[in-house]
């Protein structure tokens, strides 16, 4: 976990950063074969101070790659398994009455950590689904009228099968814009699921992940996110992705489309992914990169779009290409 602040990087630090940051990738590969954008995905949201949704059918290693991510960045980490009875003090954590001194203490739930893996998030109520609303808006937790702060970072990595229906509760869509982004995790190649037999048949275990080990420390990450918040963004950019916002709410396939919300969280995430290049500065690239990620899970489709089987990342390529990129 981290305390204090970091320094202001100079070039060379923010060189040696993104190395560190590619160690990161290197290490999860270790573990992970096939799911390289899944991975990126999830060092964009750590950087832009954000949360992650991974959304894919069983199988496809989702909780694999967040433990496997959590190692490689020596991080505090907890996992708790979503099931239709969990209350919500058995996330955030609830009053209990200590006996030898009589009074009620506060025992702290498993969101206290830095990376939350919060599996199969879609098997529980809303009302403790929404026990995570404050913890990952505002990095805390209320009770009996105090406010405790949670670890810096903090990340959420939820995960969800999109094919299961019965027992299980949709997201709500403010559950939902809490999430920088949603990241889909397919189907591997032909080869990298040959590799992944063959790590098997060799004996690797993925309960275990012995193998892996922390390549950054607290410090650098925290340099890191500070280092990507500086990105310099221009005001032709800045309208680029407010005209990107009105397009895809003028869409007519579209019920709700962007929110002013959904603009800051296209623009921290094309920070992150700027800084994780090399460049100083965001351009209309690094927005349309980000953009489908990090809006296909806050437009809502109207319903006869959807009975034509219109999706949310078709409708966002649309806007791309219809709206001007600023020269």
């Amino acid at each position: 976990m981290l305390s204090g602040q970091g320094a202001p990087t100079t070039g060379s630090d923010d060189v040696a950063l993104r190395q560190a940051m590619q160690r990161v990738r290197a290490e999860v590969d270790k573990a992970v074969v096939g799911q390289a954008g899944t991975v990126t995905g999830l060092l964009v949201a750590l950087l832009a101070r954000g949360h992650v949704l991974l959304e894919g059918v069983p199988g496809v290693a989702k909780t694999l790659v967040v433990r496997a991510f959590s190692r490689a960045l020596g991080l505090d980490t907890k996992r708790v398994q979503f099931t239709p009875d969990l209350m919500p003090g058995d996330v955030t954590g609830s009053l209990v009455y200590d006996a030898r001194t009589g009074e009620f203490e506060f025992r702290r739930g498993p969101v206290f950590t830095n990376i939350l893996l919060a599996d199969e998030i879609n098997r529980t109520p809303p009302k403790t689904q929404a026990a995570l609303l404050e913890a990952m808006e505002e990095r805390q937790v209320s009770s009996d009228g105090a406010s405790l702060t949670l670890p810096d970072p903090f990340l959420v990595a939820a995960t969800q099968n999109p094919i299961e229906h019965e027992g299980t509760y949709s997201l709500p869509e403010a559950q939902l814009d809490r999430f920088l982004m949603k990241l889909v995790v397919g189907m591997p190649e032909r080869d990298a699921e040959v590799s992944v037999l063959r790590r098997h048949a060799d004996g690797f275990s993925p309960r275990e992940l012995t193998d892996l080990h922390p390549v950054v420390s607290a410090d650098e990450i925290l340099a890191a996110q500070q280092a990507a918040g500086r990105v310099q963004v221009t005001d032709d950019v800045l309208g680029y992705v407010v005209d990107l916002a009105r397009a895809s709410r003028q869409s007519p396939s579209v019920q709700l489309g962007a929110s002013p919300r959904a603009s800051t969280a296209l623009l921290a995430a094309a920070k992150a992914w700027a800084w994780l290049n090399g460049s100083s500065a965001v351009t209309p690239d690094h927005v349309q990169t980000m953009l489908i990620p990090v809006w296909r899970h806050r437009l809502q489709l109207r319903p006869d779009a959807e009975m034509e089987g219109v999706s949310a990342d078709a409708v966002l390529s649309s806007v791309v290409q219809q709206t001007r990129v600023p020269i």
